[in-house]
């Protein structure tokens, strides 16, 4: 065999790449991640347990208005937007969304 006809494949198998010299397999090991699967497409807060349910009736006091003008309260740290409420006021809310960062509510009752 004469050395220009000598061919290379490159063989992406397993997280390895397999280098092929005449159909002798040669392992070479990469560190590189290998696929969109490996990789952490999820945050960690996305899986721990939420201090709220859905349908939960919960007694909150609004402590700040966000950006978009909701009302903003904290259960253990974790966000409850209430629409149309004020800073200040106390109301019964029931949870209507659960989101892995906040939660967003409704007012049953205005105290």
């Amino acid at each position: 065999m004469f050395e220009w006809e000598r061919r290379y494949f490159l063989i992406f198998y397993g997280g390895e790449i397999r280098v092929m010299e005449n159909d002798n397999a040669e392992m070479v090991n990469t560190d590189q991640k290998t696929s969109r699967t490996q990789e952490r497409r999820f945050p960690k807060s996305y899986f721990m347990p939420k201090p709220v349910n859905i349908n939960d009736e919960i007694y909150l006091t609004i402590t700040e208005i966000s950006n978009r003008g909701d009302g903003l309260a904290r259960v253990k740290g974790y966000i409850v937007f209430v629409p149309n409420v004020k800073e200040g006021d106390n109301v019964k809310v029931k949870i209507t969304q659960i989101r892995p960062n906040y939660a967003i509510g409704e007012v049953m009752q205005l105290d």
